[in-house]
């Protein structure tokens, strides 16, 4: 899933010097938790520099559904200086060595961050074995084989599907053994490696930051925000075809061009290695015998997750077990029918190993709870400097229009992704402060929802702290460099359709 592309990388080194070993980079991303610890001890230094306040609640009826938020109005500081803080606090209290554990047990099972942290783990292990059976790749894999001589409807094609696996279940790094695939495959039909990248990680980044369900990215920030899950998918579904229609016209006619003249494209030496290949058709995977009943079961299982949501209301824990359902259903008819010679045990292991993949990112969510707690915690009653922070911006703000803080915090969201990748991990950070700052100033939940997920999901394209990306980088041998020449004006037409996106949200109070 995205979630993986929390993990820190380097700037991609190149993997074609004489001795075929990639040389040591000058300078190396520092990792995701380093940031997250520098992160704490600012916030642990603002006790000391800011003081506890804290506001009055009202309940507002939103969807029919009741929830509070901060009456701006009511702001109080409760001391003259700054309370300072603990280094290790005793008795269960926040100190700045208590913040991961502290933040790892706060909350409920409805929220952040144990509800939240449970929920990835859970969501991680029953996709390891939905796809352990292999039908979903298979599936794929069909398209491919029966449209590999479409041309640009073929292009089309890989768009949509890539992008429906970045909106659907979060599409990260498991998009990497498709670049690999579809690299000497488009090249010999006379496309290029950047092509590849474009309909496969590019596809999956736009579908994972205009998704109306992703349960790593768009699900969470609701949770988080109080906002009810898959709220706005209609606008949110209308925004994903824009986008995906954007990138395959932006794809096909970047193809077009380079089947051409392949000399314009900044890929054409390094794509000489691919040039020499030739890729016979029956190289590519078809499907078995039970493929047909996993994607069936995995369609059904979307639809009752779906249902469970509109027509029920479930939240975390009831989507949590309906993945794992799905998942346990999938293990056992792929072992039925002897998909991938999955076993018992082995489904056991993929699990296992689906969830291991997800720890980085649920621990993320901790971190980022605790720095939270740091701060005062998130509650606008009780205390805290993070209410300062919030009535100081909200002040900032004032004489601003809500459209304006809008674009602001999608600008906001889209820098601090450089920092965090992972989706969880900045909704976790970012939104206790962003769902409440849009109280302050004006803006729906829903418009800081939205901001958080575009500005978070559409610079995974170029950030070279993405683990996918630079992966995928790595199977098409591209220089990041060489990516990020090509990549700047899809990336400026993506956030001008992201600013319009917030811009009209927060006029229409979205």
């Amino acid at each position: 899933m995205g979630e993986s592309s929390m993990q820190s990388s380097t700037p991609n080194a190149d993997p074609r010097d004489a001795g075929g070993v990639a040389a040591e980079p000058k300078w190396v991303m520092p990792d995701t938790y380093l940031i997250l610890l520098c992160v704490a001890i600012c916030a642990f230094a603002l006790n000391f520099l800011i003081p506890a306040g804290s506001f009055d609640t009202i309940v507002n009826t939103v969807n029919d559904v009741e929830r509070s938020v901060i009456d701006p109005t009511t702001y109080r500081q409760v001391a003259e200086a700054p309370r300072g803080m603990a280094l290790f606090a005793e008795g269960g209290e926040i100190g700045l060595l208590n913040f991961p554990f502290e933040g790892m047990v706060s909350g409920t099972k409805w929220g952040a961050s144990i509800g939240v942290f449970a929920f990835i783990l859970l969501t991680g292990g029953a996709f390891g074995l939905i796809f352990a059976s292999g039908s979903i790749e298979r599936g794929l894999f069909q398209v491919i084989a029966r449209n590999r001589r479409a041309g640009s409807l073929y292009l089309v094609i890989l768009c949509c599907l890539f992008s429906i696996g970045g909106a659907v279940f979060g599409m990260g790094e498991e998009v990497i053994p498709f670049t690999l695939l579809l690299v000497p495959l488009l090249v010999s039909m006379g496309y290029d490696s950047i092509t590849a990248l474009l309909v496969t990680y590019v596809a999956t980044q736009v579908g994972f930051a205009t998704s109306w369900m992703n349960p790593f990215g768009v699900s969470i920030a609701q949770g988080i925000a109080e906002v009810p899950l898959m709220s706005g998918s209609g606008p949110r579904m209308l925004l994903w075809l824009i986008s995906t229609g954007f990138l395959t016209v932006f794809t096909v006619s970047y193809a077009r061009r380079v089947q051409r003249r392949p000399q314009v494209s900044l890929a054409y030496m390094s794509d000489g290695v691919f040039r020499e290949r030739r890729m016979p058709v029956d190289s590519l995977q078809t499907m078995v015998r039970g493929d047909g009943w996993v994607l069936l079961l995995f369609a059904a299982g979307i639809g009752w997750m779906i249902w469970g949501v509109v027509q029920r209301n479930y939240f975390l824990p009831e989507i949590a077990t309906q993945f794992f359902t799905m998942g346990v259903v999938i293990a056992v008819v792929a072992i039925l029918f002897g998909l991938n010679g999955l076993t018992a045990n082995k489904a056991a292991a993929a699990f296992k190993e689906g969830a291991q993949q997800l720890l980085p990112a649920a621990m993320v969510v901790a971190f980022a709870k605790g720095i939270v707690l740091l701060l005062g915690g998130d509650d606008p009653s009780d205390a805290s400097i993070l209410n300062t922070i919030l009535h100081w911006a909200g002040e900032s703000f004032s004489g601003v229009s809500g459209v304006v803080s809008a674009w602001f915090m999608l600008a906001f969201q889209t820098v601090f992704n450089f920092f965090v990748t992972s989706g969880s991990g900045q909704a976790a950070l970012t939104m206790p402060i962003m769902a409440p700052l849009a109280d302050v100033v004006g803006v729906s939940r829903q418009t800081a929802v939205l901001a958080f997920q575009l500005g978070d999901g559409l610079t995974n394209i170029i950030v070279p702290t993405s683990a996918a990306l630079m992966g995928c980088l790595g199977a098409a041998r591209l220089d990041w460099g060489v990516w990020v020449r090509f990549v700047l004006p899809l990336q400026a037409g993506l956030f001008l359709i992201a600013s319009t996106a917030v811009v009209i949200a927060a006029f229409t109070n979205f």
